[in-house]
């Protein structure tokens, strides 16, 4: 990686600058890709320069999120820009290597225009890339001698990195030849799969620090260890099961309603776990309705009534509920509900339809 340093303002970019000796690039520090296109990377060729274009960058949206932070890193002399990747191949279940001349670019737009100019290479899952693998790929890129080494050595611990963080994506675009002939990551970033956040601690609190990229309860959500995220409608939705809840959300929209939010419960969800995402969801003010839907394999049904009831009773819970509970102890669940004056619904589509005809009906 170049050397550079965080700066949170365009005073520290300058004394970043002025560490690392220009010229600089100043890089805007947001969870999305096209930074460059958006305006929110810029090359500085002295401390000044740094400083406005720090100024510029600060407090900008690129592609919707605010610029808080900035990257401020020594400038490159560039030979050759290249792109390397290593990403989870669905159809093929196993991650593939991909490697391309063309760096610098959107991989998608080379990929779809000039396919045949990106190298693939499907790994075997379970065995890391092997020395030889990785070098073999650096003289598919053109390169020999002493650099085949160095480019395989970047390669392979791309690779190990990415496996041991469980990424879905790790990629170096650009990944540079300097003048001197060796190769840097002008650009990397990482997606990491946050159902295995249970394994990197210390990644799991650095997703914390990121809140101001969340709202308040899609933190205090990841917090509890819920998959939840934010919409703009305003019917709660509560499932277990991420297709089931995807459905969901779609059929709320095939009746005409607008989803609040995605909130999976994920499977066994006892009472607790029910109890923490129905508060979640509800504490959003602009939640009218409450919909649950509910399939029970691992998940008891009797679980989820007695979370709605401790929620209900701890929130002083008014808004009109609508629930569809199938599976395991369902008997249990409705009579439960029953006792308590609430009904439940067995089919997903009537359970939609009332939902959307109860907001109608709120508003």
């Amino acid at each position: 990686m170049p050397p550079g340093y965080l700066a949170s303002s365009a005073q520290e970019a300058k004394g970043v600058a002025e560490k690392l000796a220009c010229p600089v690039v100043v890089k805007a520090q947001v969870l999305v890709a096209g930074r460059g296109k958006a305006g929110g990377i810029k090359i500085a060729d002295t401390p000044d320069d740094a400083e406005k274009a720090a100024s510029a960058i600060l407090g900008s949206k690129i592609k919707g999120e605010k610029v808080t932070k900035l990257l401020v890193e020594k400038r490159l002399d560039i030979v050759r820009e290249l792109y390397v990747g290593l990403v989870v191949d669905r159809p093929a279940k196993c991650y593939t290597l991909l490697a391309s001349q063309v760096g610098g670019v959107d991989i998608e737009e080379v990929a779809q225009k000039t396919p045949e100019k990106i190298i693939k290479r499907p790994l075997e899952p379970g065995r890391a890339l092997e020395g030889f693998q990785a070098r073999e790929l650096a003289q598919s890129l053109g390169y020999k001698g002493k650099q085949v080494v160095e480019l395989g050595a970047f390669i392979t611990e791309l690779c190990l990195t990415a496996t041991e963080y469980d990424s879905e994506l790790a990629e170096s675009n650009p990944l540079v030849e300097t003048k001197e002939g060796e190769f840097v990551a002008a650009d990397l970033r990482m997606i990491v799969d946050d159902n295995s956040l249970f394994r990197h601690k210390s990644l799991l609190e650095e997703s914390r620090e990121v809140g101001h990229e969340l709202s308040p309860l899609e933190v205090k959500a990841r917090e509890k260890g819920l998959a939840y995220v934010e919409l703009d409608g305003d019917i709660g939705i509560v499932g277990n099961g991420a297709g089931l809840v995807m459905a969901t959300l779609d059929m709320i929209q095939d009746y005409g309603g607008r989803p609040a939010n995605f909130c999976d419960l994920g499977g066994g969800a006892n009472a607790e776990r029910i109890a923490n995402g129905l508060e979640i969801v509800l504490g959003n003010p602009k939640v009218k309705v409450l919909f649950l839907n509910i399939m029970g394999g691992i998940t008891r049904c009797d679980e989820v009534a007695k979370g709605l009831l401790d929620v209900r009773k701890r929130l002083g819970l008014t808004k009109p509920t609508v629930i569809r509970l199938v599976g395991t102890n369902e008997e249990e669940g409705r009579k439960i509900l029953q006792d308590a004056g609430i009904p439940s619904l067995e089919t997903m589509e009537d359970a939609a339809a009332r939902a959307v005809e109860l907001v109608k009906g709120a508003k």
